[in-house]
C-alpha cells in the first residue's frame, strides 16, 4: 500500500479505533470504556477470538445481558476512578514541571 496524503480520510477510521481502544496514561482506562463501560471488541478477535470473546459466546442471552447491565452499573465508579487517576496524573506532571524549573532570581544576569 502507498503512503497517499489525499488518503487520509479513509485511514481516519482506523486511527480512531486505535485511539479510542488504547490505555491513556492520563486515565489509566481506555476512551471507549469510559463511555460504553466495556472494553470493545477488536477486528481481530472476531477472527481469532480470545478467551473473553469464547466465554461470551457461552454465555445464554439473558445471562449475557445480566453481565453486560451489572457493567454498566460500574460505569460510574470506573468513570470516578479514572477522574482520581487523572487528577494524579496531573500532580506528577506538575510536580516533574516545577522540578525543573529554575527561578528568575536564580539566573545570573549579564549585561548585554
Amino acid at each position: 500500500m502507498m503512503v497517499n496524503y489525499k488518503d487520509w480520510h479513509e485511514m481516519l477510521p482506523y486511527a480512531l479505533l486505535a485511539y479510542r481502544t488504547s490505555i491513556r496514561t492520563s486515565t489509566g482506562a481506555t476512551p471507549y470504556s469510559l463511555v460504553y463501560g466495556t472494553e470493545a471488541v477488536l477486528p481481530i478477535e472476531v477472527e481469532i477470538p480470545s478467551l473473553r470473546i469464547f466465554a461470551e459466546t457461552e454465555l445464554e442471552e439473558a445471562e449475557w445481558a445480566k453481565q453486560h447491565y451489572e457493567q454498566l452499573n460500574l460505569i460510574d465508579e470506573r468513570r470516578l476512578k479514572a477522574l482520581c487517576h487523572g487528577q494524579c496524573y496531573q500532580q506528577r506532571m506538575a510536580r516533574a514541571f516545577n522540578a525543573k524549573v529554575r527561578h528568575l532570581s536564580s539566573i545570573p544576569m549579564t549585561s548585554f
